[in-house]
């Protein structure tokens, strides 16, 4: 549970704003402690983020707080939990971020990397040690820096397994990225990199993606189709955008969602699930066999 000075150091809104929204709006309805204060917890902190990204978006605090709520209310996306076949020690980026320790770290990643293959290791340690990882973030227990630290670290291992797997591209071109504003990169680049591994031509085009741009590298890029991370719920306005955008100039082109808050952009896009591993093979069975009926017999 979070007091209002630690929710509006998580998600970046003023106390007094915090507040307006609760009575205003019901938005948030935190339970009180012993002494009477306001305590939010992480569903509060995910509609708060929600409601502040959609304000930012252009829409009234009114609006946004009928979607917000409205989206609760259809049961979509909260954070994914950890998968129940966890693998090996989970909790080891947590400890060497608190420590920073590179040593440390550099071990945990070694071990946890080579418990398995790539695609057993994400869904089965990667993922929930980065759940472990945010969630020790969001209760204080890791600072800012130390999550950092953590997360750089991931970033560069993933981004050397991209590149080991560039030999693999030689199936149909996917585009892979993520919105504007959205820069949490770590499970879309093991995605991109299974797909990779898995014999796609992937263009990995990162983070902090506008609209216009995805639109844009289609153009050039010519992909069979696009993948988008919704890592957050201050993702979705972004990705509503990116997805829409899309669809107007390649009404055609498929655009599908991963990410812990995939269900709550709505809309054309396909959903791929929270598994890493299966979604990939799925989308690449997809993607090969409409290959298949698309060239002439014979």
């Amino acid at each position: 549970m979070y007091t209002v000075k630690r929710a509006a150091e998580l998600t970046g809104i003023a106390p007094d704003t915090l507040r307006m929204w609760e009575r205003r709006y019901a938005v948030v309805t935190p339970t009180r402690s012993d002494g009477g204060y306001r305590l939010y917890d992480d569903a509060a902190l995910r509609r708060l983020s929600a409601m502040q990204a959609l304000v930012g978006s252009g829409i009234s605090a009114r609006q946004a707080a009928g979607l917000v709520l409205s989206d609760e209310a259809a049961g979509v996306d909260a954070e994914p939990v950890p998968a129940a076949d966890t693998l090996g020690d989970t909790g080891s980026l947590v400890r060497a971020a608190q420590r920073f320790d590179a040593a440390v770290l550099s071990a945990a990643l070694d071990e946890g990397f080579g418990q398995a293959s790539f695609e057993r290791v994400v869904d089965g340690w990667l993922m929930p040690a980065l759940l472990e990882l945010g969630a020790a973030w969001r209760r204080g227990d890791v600072t800012v820096a130390g999550e950092h630290f953590a997360s750089a670290s991931v970033h560069r291992r993933l981004s050397i397994l991209f590149d080991a797997a560039a030999g693999s591209g030689i199936g149909p071109r996917v585009l892979v990225g993520l919105a504007r504003g959205s820069r949490h990169e770590l499970g879309v680049l093991a995605f991109a990199t299974v797909l990779r591994r898995a014999g796609l031509d992937v263009v990995y085009v990162g983070g902090d993606l506008p609209a216009a741009e995805f639109v844009g590298a289609v153009a050039t890029e010519q992909p069979a189709a696009v993948i988008i991370g919704v890592p957050s719920t201050e993702d979705v306005p972004a990705v509503r955008e990116a997805v829409a955008a899309l669809a107007a100039a390649y009404p055609d082109l498929p655009v599908h969602l991963g990410g812990g808050h995939q269900s709550r952009v709505g809309g054309t896009a396909r959903l791929l699930g929270h598994a890493v591993g299966p979604a990939a093979s799925a989308l690449v069975g997809e993607l090969v066999a409409e290959l298949g009926a698309e060239r002439p017999a014979g």
